[in-house]
């Protein structure tokens, strides 16, 4: 889990969302002329943006409303140096300290990006970064900073995304200043820069009026590994650090711009590639760069799998088709977040920071006037969550920043792409805290705990069920269910079971090809975390076309003694199907143990076996010790204890591969009932006439059963530990998700409303026990009652 002192927090940058005014005495800057040309979106600029500048007061309260509990923001280099350098424009001093004291007053701890792209244009034509002395304009700006902020702030960030002020801003042209440099220049730029970075460094401590932590804020998409082999991780790792990228697109590179920072040299893999490119690079450069810091940052969006190919050498694999991206196109990989981090805390020995992370949507305000972005949650809990997993593996991470708080302009791109947790509307500067921000308001209180992969599974669970083969079997369950199994002694579909002999998988979502007896095991809070040592039922469809033996089961206590600590076995039938006039062998005839004994003994089956009347729609109750049999011609689905034990008393003489089947007459004496349950109690007539209605059908210490006849819509609270569903006919819809006859799933615990439209038939149950902690017996006692 995360720290008690972990940062929660979100991120921006002055020039996407401050604005100007006409007497604020900022200096011009490169996104002025390269928005003015109209190279950005729609010809959007930033000439308003939110209007921050004049409504920070607003925000930082909306912030404080949200329980945000930092900050990061960049101050705009342009804004405090009008001309780049010497003159300080003293109304943006004012203005950053008012901002910095408001967001602290509000409870809001501010962390301080110095360069986030903002370069005052009148430096640029001076030469900008492929000026030398570009290192001491931006030291003095790091001096004015600290002479005016580190009084009353403590967290500084040098540079955001040095990738991207390169690659994009100098030699694509899809950043200003929208040029594009030779290959040698480029890697001048970027020598440059992180002499400035150091530099910077140096001053903000030289200057500082208090201790401050200082960190540095790259960025890359990551390489991460195709499955989680030993081989396919190492593949990832050298891509992800290495130099794969064409000479055009160089820049797009992690170690490049990292291990100077934090290792102190440049990657020997990269000094000798871009050799013919490289300027002299001293050591007197490397110690400026390379200096002492207190955190690393890392922005972090997505990545791209890497997969160990033939000799070890990385392969690029594609997604599958149909796979996430966000409004901006972005893919949407939350793994790679996990192995990003790990990968970066294994190499550089700092802290880690995420100084930003988050998703694009086609936001809009909703006819309830709120904006409901649940793709954004969704992308927000499967990223934080990966973060947490690698911090239990051992990663130092000390916060998050999610990018972003406002909607704002997203540079080219304009006001097009909204990232913000809350959202703007640019005709009039409303502000409408979006479902995200209300979903990161809980996150925050609760440090994690809210995340789904702390909380209960809410998926609801579709199973692939376990068809068998049996001598008294049908093709029903092929031909009329659609099950793959195929032939014309198809008896049983084991279709909710974690049995050893049949463990269901798991057909989609999270837990795609997980067993069901694995899912038990490993997150039972899905199950209501109910205190049994196995997942309690095994739900079936049976498809008799002859007769099944005359059978019995035991009851739990027998089979711990006699079945190496088996459940018994208590079992339903509900009659989906049946011929007319039918009947089922539902307790015997005999008065007495010794009555019983001697009918077995003598083959007296006529005078022994009882069949009791039953017509479609009845359900049947057989208790441990009833003797019972399916006839031929009925489809049934069974409801049971987790079991597979059953004593054969007498199979009609039938052979299965030339041999009788085995009869187990001594235990089936052991445990038979005598005399048998009265039948009017083993059976419940119902027409099912009731539509529209969860019915109940029955419920005892073990399972409680219900029935569905559909035509329309139902929504009912799922408060069960959890609920099992089988749709015996028809088809529907389930919370979002097409259902059909044959389809076998579980409903989890704490899923919230069930809302289910359609025509179809659906039998349900859940388990109703817990193992009483305290009771030597080992008895079971009614967890709750049927309502």
């Amino acid at each position: 889990m995360f720290r008690k002192d972990f940062v929660w927090g979100v991120a921006s940058s002055a020039y996407q969302i401050e604005g100007t005014d006409p007497n604020d005495g900022r200096g011009e800057m490169i996104w002025d002329d390269f928005l003015g040309e109209g190279k950005g979106y729609a010809n959007q600029t930033a000439e308003v943006s939110c209007d921050h500048m004049h409504r920070y007061k607003e925000d930082y309260a909306l912030m404080k409303n949200m329980g945000i509990k930092a900050y990061r923001f960049s101050i705009n280099w342009s804004r405090i140096l009008p001309d780049g350098t010497g003159r300080v424009n003293q109304k943006a001093i004012e203005m950053y300290r008012d901002m910095i004291l408001t967001m602290k007053a509000d409870g809001i701890e501010p962390y301080i990006t110095l360069f986030h792209w903002e370069f005052p244009k009148k430096l640029y034509h001076k030469g900008g970064w492929l000026n030398d002395e570009v290192v001491e304009w931006f030291g003095e700006y790091a001096k004015v900073v600290a002479e005016n902020f580190s009084d009353i702030c403590s967290n500084f960030i040098t540079f955001n995304e040095p990738q991207c002020v390169v690659l994009l801003g100098h030699m694509t042209g899809e950043h200003a200043p929208g040029i594009k440099v030779s290959i040698k220049d480029s890697f001048r730029i970027a020598h440059n820069l992180l002499k400035s970075h150091g530099q910077a460094v140096i001053n903000l401590r030289r200057y500082s009026k208090q201790d401050i932590k200082i960190g540095f804020a790259p960025t890359g998409g990551v390489a991460y590994p195709y499955s989680d082999s030993p081989e396919d991780i190492e593949a990832a790792k050298k891509v992800y650090f290495g130099f794969e990228n064409p000479i055009e697109r160089w820049a797009w590179n992690v170690s490049w711009f990292s291990d100077p920072v934090f290792l102190g040299h440049y990657p020997e893999e990269g000094l000798e590639k871009y050799k013919e490119y490289l300027s002299e690079i001293t050591d007197e450069d490397m110690e400026l760069i390379h200096q002492p810091l207190d955190f690393m940052g890392q922005n972090i969006y997505n990545g791209y799998y890497i997969r160990a190919g033939e000799n070890g050498k990385p392969e690029y694999v594609e997604r599958e088709v149909g796979s996430p991206v966000t409004a901006m196109d972005w893919p949407i990989t939350p793994r790679a977040f996990y192995y990003g981090i790990k990968f970066l805390t294994e190499r550089y020995p700092y802290p880690l920071f995420i100084t930003e992370n988050g998703m694009a949507c086609h936001d809009s305000i909703s006819i309830d006037g709120r904006v409901h972005d649940f793709n954004r949650i969704t992308f927000l809990d499967e990223y934080i969550s990966e973060m947490q997993k690698a911090i239990l593996d051992g990663a130092d991470v000390r916060g998050y920043f999610c990018w972003t708080f406002l909607d704002n302009l997203e540079w080219e791109k304009g006001f097009k792409e909204r990232f913000g947790l809350v959202y703007v509307d640019y005709h009039n500067q409303r502000r409408i805290v979006k479902d995200s921000g209300y979903w990161y308001k809980k996150l925050i209180e609760t440090n994690g705990e809210s995340l789904s992969v702390n909380t209960i599974n809410k998926e609801i669970l579709f199973l692939e069920p376990v068809c068998t083969h049996n001598i008294w079997g049908g093709s029903k369950l092929h031909e009329d269910f659609g099950y793959k199994e195929e032939g014309s002694d198809v008896g049983e579909c084991w279709g909710i079971s974690a049995h050893p002999n049949g463990d269901g998988q798991t057909k989609y979502g999270n837990f795609e090809g997980w067993k069901l007896s694995e899912l038990w095991e490993k997150h039972p809070e899905i199950f209501g975390n109910l205190d049994v040592d196995r997942f309690p039922l095994l739900v079936k469809l049976i498809d008799a076309r002859d007769d099944l033996s005359i059978q019995v089961h035991p009851d739990d206590k027998y089979a711990a003694v006699h079945e190496n600590g088996s459940f018994g076995k208590t079992e339903c039938w509900y009659v989906l199907d049946c011929p007319e006039d039918a009947s089922l062998v539902i307790g015997h005839n005999a008065k007495t143990k010794e009555e019983l004994e001697n009918m077995i003994a003598e083959g007296r089956w006529d005078d022994l076996i009882r069949e009791v009347p039953v017509k479609k729609g009845d359900f049947i109750q057989i208790d441990p010790g009833t003797v019972h049999a399916i006839k031929g011609g009925f489809l049934i689905l069974e409801t049971q204890q987790n079991s597979d034990i059953t004593y054969r008393v007498y199979d009609y003489d039938r052979l299965s591969n030339g041999k009788p089947r085995e009869l187990h007459i001594k235990q089936s004496e052991d445990v038979i009932t005598v005399p048998a349950k009265d039948p009017e109690k083993c059976v419940i007539h119902t027409a099912n006439s009731i539509t529209n209605e969860l019915v109940p059908l029955y419920s005892c210490d073990l399972y409680s059963v219900f029935y569905l006849n559909l035509d329309g819509e139902i929504s009912f609270r799922q408060k069960y530990p959890f609920l099992n569903m089988t749709v015996t006919d028809g088809s529907g819809i389930i919370n979002g998700q097409p259902i059909s006859k044959g389809d076998n799933f579980i409903i989890p615990n704490d899923f919230g409303r069930v809302e289910i439209t359609g025509q179809l038939k659906a039998v349900l149950s859940t388990a109703d026990r817990v193992k009483e902690k305290d009771n030597e017996q080992g008895l079971y006692v009614n967890l709750q009652r049927v309502v």
